[in-house]
């Protein structure tokens, strides 16, 4: 009852200061006419005050459209809108318009053109002169576009437009708590489908506000720019577990190094499903912590409070985003502990696909080592492949991703992925294995087989146990081949419809760039672009790509 009432109010709110115009305009001609039975000076004192109120209820009204319809002051378009994000809001309260804001934020920080604008504000030939836009969307009422999108929904959302060229991604705001939960957000999506627009990654709907949606969003958005160093909108809460295994994995491989991560929860409770992501709280590596505190002249045993609890200056530093150079050290000198360490921002989570099982007893990844720009290891793998010891302390917290949780138990199911997309795809042989269903098909692809089959004996022992119907393998750098997995589809065409034909779910894992694209093409021409899409709607198609 509470978003219906907001989708009436805010109605009924657009219409109040026409309406008290012409109120305003009706007392100041009884005002002004002999027949009110007012003196003279009081008549002129009534005009007066009325014809203020009704100046104001004015420009209350054009500023209401105003403000509708404006592009943000954060909107920084530059060159032309084929070179410009559009972030595009559709907001009943407020809190789409802010979330779109940072999202525009996040973009520009990466150096990236973005123009924020409400969907009130655009057309079909706007929109389509774009070629990446990202849409953050509301539902009110019982499944309604808000209303000042109403028109954008009921016209253009009617229209047939050329969007080929277009790539989206787009955050859905919902309540799971009534019916149509994040109605208008699947409505938009299942428009640009129609319209031939390609999505860059699953669309996040977030459950009122859930914060882990949010964040992962954010990390989209990082992925997008190409700048992970935002502070998360909001920090995780973390527990501590336990590293307990660190392995090489491609040793000899050309590309950057993957390692098979094991971690174990200190109080022995952990509870997840295959599907499920981890959220990672890195630390810096502590010589620059220690370089940092050398500089300005602290010891780092001096005690910060950070919100109910207290930990060294030292401890804390791990934690935080740190200059990334001497001259960034400027500002911070003569600081005393407290203000330094409430003038770094935390250090933003890391995302990864959960590679085991809870019966497994310990929670297993799959990481490859991330390059910043000067060269230095990311955050979240360095943390993990290299800095942290063996048997000391991760902050982590496991995400429900419920869009990849496993299908029916009798469905068949076809798993594709790349790289370190393997860790999802695991999970899922895990619980198909665990559960007795042998109807699978894994499609893989990495760089060589030498070096980069992940876990080839665990596969092929699920082959040999007739877990795997089939495996389909392909090595792009190996001598002659230059195969990626989206080749193996190409190849499978007929033996794909058959399978969907039975039933068959369709599960992606792994590359946003390259992979998840190519993979989608080949789908749309061995099934076509409607049969993928009601797999989607169905369910039948899920993918969690990064």
């Amino acid at each position: 009852m509470r978003k219906k009432f907001r989708s009436s109010a805010g109605r009924w709110s657009s219409l109040v200061p026409p309406a008290l115009l012409m109120i305003l305009i009706c007392a100041w001609f009884i005002a002004v006419s002999e027949a009110g039975g007012l003196t003279p000076a009081s008549r002129r004192l009534w005009a007066g005050l009325t014809t203020i109120m009704a100046y104001l209820a004015f420009c209350y009204w054009v500023y209401r459209h105003w403000r509708a319809a404006r592009p943000s002051a954060l909107a920084n378009v530059m060159g032309s809108a084929a070179d410009t994000v559009l972030v595009a809001f559709a907001s009943q309260t407020g809190f789409a318009e802010q979330l779109a804001e940072k999202t525009a934020a996040v973009l520009m920080a990466g150096g990236q053109s973005a123009s924020l604008r409400s969907l009130s504000a655009l057309s079909g030939e706007s929109l389509a002169v774009f070629r990446r836009v990202l849409f953050v969307v509301s539902t009110t009422g019982e499944g309604d576009a808000p209303d000042a999108v109403a028109g954008f929904a009921r016209k253009t959302m009617s229209l047939q437009l050329p969007l080929a060229g277009l790539e989206y991604g787009l955050l859905a705001l919902g309540d799971s708590s009534y019916r149509h939960y994040c109605a208008f957000g699947l409505e938009l999506e299942n428009w640009l489908h129609r319209q031939g627009a390609r999505a860059l990654f699953d669309t996040v709907k977030v459950d009122d506000g859930d914060e882990g949606a949010l964040r992962h969003w954010q990390h989209h958005l990082g992925v997008l720019s190409g700048h992970t160093d935002i502070a998360d909108w909001s920090a995780p809460s973390y527990c501590d577990w336990t590293l307990v295994e660190r392995r090489h994995l491609n040793s000899g491989s050309p590309g950057l190094p993957v390692f098979h991560i094991a971690l174990a929860p200190i109080d022995g409770a952990c509870a997840w499903q295959a599907g499920d992501i981890v959220e990672v709280g890195p630390c810096n590596p502590w010589e620059p912590v220690d370089q940092l505190l050398a500089e300005l002249a602290l010891t780092g045993e001096e005690i910060i409070q950070e919100r109910a609890s207290a930990k060294t200056l030292r401890a804390c530093l791990a934690q935080r985003l740190l200059p990334r150079d001497q001259q960034g050290w400027i500002p911070l000198k003569g600081c005393s502990a407290q203000a330094l360490a409430d003038a770094l921002e935390p250090i933003p989570h890391r995302e990864y696909s959960i590679a085991s099982l809870p019966v497994d007893g310990r929670l297993e990844l799959l990481v490859r080592q991330a390059l910043q720009a000067d060269g230095r290891l990311g955050f979240g793998s360095g943390w993990l492949t290299r800095h942290a010891a063996i048997g000391g302390r991760i902050a982590l917290r496991i995400r429900e991703n419920r869009g990849f949780h496993p299908p029916p138990a009798g469905r068949p199911l076809i798993l594709i992925g790349n790289g370190t997309g393997m860790a999802g795809l695991r999970a899922h042989l895990k619980a198909r294995a665990a559960a007795g269903l042998g109807r699978n098909w894994l499609l893989f692809g990495e760089r060589t087989s030498a070096h980069d089959f992940f876990y080839r004996d665990e596969i092929q022992g699920w082959r040999d146990q007739g877990l795997l119907a089939r495996l389909d393998l392909a090595f792009s750098r190996e001598a002659g081949a230059h195969r990626y997995v989206q080749d193996c589809l190409a190849d499978a065409g007929a033996t794909l419809r058959e399978w969907v034909k039975e039933g068959a779910a369709i599960y992606v894992c792994g590359s946003l760039q390259g992979m998840a694209s190519g993979v989608t093409a080949k789908l749309e021409a061995a099934l076509g672009r409607e049969c993928l899409d009601e797999m989607a709607e169905d369910g039948r198609y899920r993918r969690d790509v990064y």
